[in-house]
């Protein structure tokens, strides 16, 4: 059975739900790339493969020095240069091609899909997810992402990403990411927050900035425990799926050190700049997180309960208070 996350619509944003369901929409896949030729080709198959066809990729390439843009010179002369636009990316990071490739204004399209160099869709990923965000009216900001089937380097499944059960939201999305970007689609009034993003911002991790702006600002979240990639475990990635034990006390590890410290003081400083976008609630939440980052211990944990934020695991929640009574939020 198909399970659903999602956060609390109002009644104006049902009331304006009706019809929007009805229209098959168009989808710009944002693709970074940077020496990814050997997974490409499989990446490329699964987005020509998808029962959803109205797509364009666009792809921000940072100067590969494999056979990268060989390939995609080849998909495009087999696709047309209609379904397949390749950029010359900035060459400053992954974040930073991210924001650029999401910032150029000859990508326009109704939805938004983020897609990696190196993993397989699953055929009905593009329909799957264009099918959550339509009963969104078009002005309220949203968010779909999903779980994961992890496959290894060779393409055996060797699990699943975490399964998560707790409701997205901004009190969430403070101190955790929810999902991989490579699964998230958004539509424009998101999009149109995430240009609001400093140009100088640094970026931690698209994935976790779409989440937390999009709750921030009053906008919809969907999480999909049914898969819709098989995203690929191998020794080239950015940035794993954080699945195994090793990865969870590694990632506990980085938030007692201080990293997680420095991760939301990025965090924060972005969205102080976007205050104005905020909810009440949104500045309320962070006005109390905020406080409990800078003062004694009593006070630290009195704001960070008055705050309402929380992780989506008891092994989370755990790290979380052991992480705010150490100073380490």
């Amino acid at each position: 059975m198909k399970k659903f996350l999602i956060s609390q619509l109002t009644d104006k944003d049902e009331g304006q739900c009706a019809g929007l369901g009805s229209d098959r929409a168009d989808v710009a896949i944002l693709m970074c790339t940077y020496n990814g030729a050997e997974y490409l080709r499989g990446q490329l198959e699964s987005i020509a493969s998808q029962s959803l066809q109205s797509w364009t990729l666009y792809v921000s390439d940072d100067s590969s020095t494999d056979t990268t843009l060989g390939i995609l010179a080849e998909y495009q002369r087999q696709w047309g240069e209609h379904k397949l636009v390749i950029f010359n990316g900035p060459c400053q990071g992954f974040g930073k091609n991210f924001i650029s490739l999401l910032k150029r204004p000859e990508v326009q399209s109704r939805y938004y899909a983020f897609s990696d160099q190196d993993d397989v869709w699953l055929s009905d990923k593009l329909e799957r997810s264009v099918e959550r965000l339509d009963v969104f009216a078009e002005q309220t900001p949203a968010l779909y992402c999903s779980r994961t089937r992890l496959i290894d380097a060779t393409g055996k499944i060797i699990g699943f990403s975490p399964l998560f059960s707790r409701p997205p939201s901004f009190r969430n999305a403070l101190v955790q990411s929810l999902a991989g970007a490579n699964t998230m689609l958004v539509n424009n009034a998101a999009r149109d927050l995430l240009l609001r993003v400093p140009d100088d911002a640094t970026i931690i991790a698209h994935d976790w900035l779409t989440y937390i702006i999009v709750t921030a600002c009053g906008g919809q979240a969907i999480y999909d425990a049914e898969p819709t990639l098989d995203y690929r475990q191998h020794g080239g990635n950015l940035i794993g799926a954080n699945a195994s034990l090793t990865d969870r006390v590694t990632r506990i590890s980085k938030m007692l050190s201080g990293r997680f410290v420095e991760w939301n003081d990025i965090n924060l400083q972005i969205l102080k700049a976007m205050s104005a976008q905020m909810t009440d609630d949104a500045r309320n939440v962070l006005q109390h997180f905020d406080a409990g980052r800078c003062t004694n211990l009593a006070k630290r944990l009195c704001e960070l309960h008055r705050s309402g934020v929380y992780r989506q695991t008891f092994a989370g929640r755990v790290s979380l208070l052991l992480a705010a009574s150490l100073g380490r939020i």
